[in-house]
């Protein structure tokens, strides 16, 4: 599949087929998510595959799926066949950065101004949303703030901090969502060309 047809066709899906998935392909979709860029190469993203359908059952718990459900929308939690957990280690980072070609004795860790282990678990997240849809498959992503208990139903260890779960399976027919009535914000809003405020003109010279 083309790069622009994956990204024409990558949307956040909410309804799964009773229909199982190969593991292969599940096996280079986290493969595909585990190339994603990192600071300093720290790598530390990591990822937890669920298939059993009583943990599954579980996430969906506390997810509180049926408070959803009772909403009208579609169980999409409980109906994927595998959920892939997004996580991310922060000490990893403090770790990597001790190291001797990223720090000199006795300096000082660097202040973070940003904590690029949150941009690195994004970028992973974002691999693993776009390679979900090159096999021809369908995911949805439901934030960590939305899961009292994740870390105990997956057993993380204490340095290992998930950022969401993401849903895979074979698409079903599903409820649009209202926040795409927003539309699209205009380029000139988004892109700026050499300083803010001044609207990126791609066809307006060659570089």
């Amino acid at each position: 599949m083309e790069f622009s047809e994956v990204l024409a066709r990558r949307r956040m899906v909410r309804n799964y087929r009773d229909e199982p998935v190969d593991l292969a392909a599940v096996g280079r979709i986290v493969e595909a998510a585990r190339r994603a860029p990192s600071a300093g190469f720290t790598q530390g993203q990591s990822f937890v595959v669920i298939t059993e359908p009583s943990k599954r059952a579980r996430l969906a718990e506390v997810a509180d799926e049926h408070v959803y459900v009772a909403q009208g929308m579609d169980p999409w939690i409980s109906s994927a066949p595998v959920h892939i957990a997004v996580c991310i280690s922060e000490a990893a980072y403090h770790e990597r950065y001790a190291e001797p070609d990223k720090r000199s004795p006795g300096e000082d860790e660097m202040d973070w101004p940003v904590p690029y282990w949150w941009v690195d678990a994004g970028a992973a997240l974002m691999l693993l949303l776009l390679a979900v849809v090159d096999e021809g498959l369908a995911a949805g992503f439901f934030g960590v703030h939305r899961l009292q208990g994740l870390r105990s139903v997956l057993e993380l260890p204490a340095e290992v901090m998930p950022i969401g779960v993401v849903t895979v399976g074979h698409p079903a027919p599903d409820r649009r969502s209202r926040s795409l009535d927003r539309g699209w914000k205009p380029l000139d809003q988004v892109v700026h060309e050499d300083r803010w405020g001044v609207p990126f003109d791609p066809d307006r010279k060659q570089v």
